[in-house]
This record gives C-alpha cells, sequence and structure tokens, in this order.
C-alpha cells in the first residue's frame, strides 16, 4: 500500500471516529447525572457556574448565543430539572435527553389540536413529566421536571 492510500484509510478512520462520537454525545440531561456536565458547556460554547441551595446544586451555563440554561441536580447528583431563558430556544433533545420523544409526542398531539389557533405556550403535564415553554425569536422561556424527583422542601416554583 502507497503512502497516500495509507493516509486516505487513517483520514477516513479519523471522520468515521469523529462522526461517532457526535452522534452519540453523552450529556448531563432530564434524569440524567452531574458527570457530564462540561459537555453540556462546550455543546454550547459558554461559561458555566454552581449555585448551591439546600437540597440541590444549580449548574448554570451561558451560552454563546446568549440563552441561559439551569440544571438542578439532587444531592445523588441526579438532574431532576432544567429551565431556560433568552434569545433562542436551547438544543431540547440535549436538555431533555431521553425525556426528548415524549416531549416531542406531546407538542406534536398539541399542535395538531391549535393548529387554528396559532401559535401557543407548550404545557406538558404527564405523570413523569412537566414541561412549561413559550416566548418567541429573542424571548424564550421554559422549564421541566420530573415531579417524583424533586427533592424535599422544592417546590415547582422554585424552578426558574
Amino acid at each position: 500500500m502507497s503512502k497516500a492510500q495509507m493516509g486516505f484509510i487513517r483520514c477516513g478512520l479519523l471522520m468515521a471516529a469523529v462522526i461517532l462520537a457526535t452522534a452519540f454525545p453523552a450529556r448531563a440531561a432530564l434524569g440524567g447525572d452531574a458527570s457530564t456536565i462540561q459537555a453540556d458547556q462546550v455543546h454550547m460554547q459558554g461559561s458555566r457556574r454552581a449555585i448551591a441551595a439546600e437540597s440541590y446544586t444549580v449548574h448554570e451555563i451561558q451560552g454563546a448565543s446568549g440563552t441561559v440554561v439551569r440544571e438542578y441536580f439532587s444531592s445523588p447528583g441526579i438532574v431532576f430539572a432544567v429551565s431556560w431563558h433568552g434569545p433562542w430556544q436551547p438544543d431540547m433533545r440535549q436538555i431533555l435527553g431521553s425525556y426528548f420523544e415524549p416531549y416531542a409526542q406531546a407538542v406534536q398531539s398539541q399542535r395538531n389540536i391549535t393548529s387554528r389557533l396559532g401559535r401557543r405556550p407548550v404545557v406538558i403535564n404527564q405523570p413523569g413529566l412537566i414541561v412549561q415553554s413559550g416566548g418567541h425569536p429573542r424571548s424564550f422561556v421554559g422549564k421541566a421536571y420530573i415531579p417524583d424527583m424533586l427533592p424535599a422542601n422544592v417546590r415547582a416554583e422554585d424552578i426558574q
């Protein structure tokens, strides 16, 4: 095999590795753990700060686009809630993780029902998932949480 062919093969293997790595990114998401918070920060190209509360910690990421995402971690390190506000909607697949599919199905169902009424805020109130989201370009706000995972003494109103 020539040097050029070897280089071509190495380049192809490298590209395949990059594609696989980005196709299945590890991220802290609703119901996930805190071990991948740095991946979220990199994905959003933002800065991060942690805010400690009595029974949980909030990791706040200010993205390059201006959108702020807050991930609420219980003391065992599980994301029980996320919230966002800013000029752009965050990557919902990223922040909702395994809860994205139920969210997407509920949004589609709501849009089918209200399509004649125009855009409305998204409100999903299922036993295992609560999502409230609304806004318009340059002004989005929302939150999602798992009711059964809220730490003691934490109310839904505390998630902002």
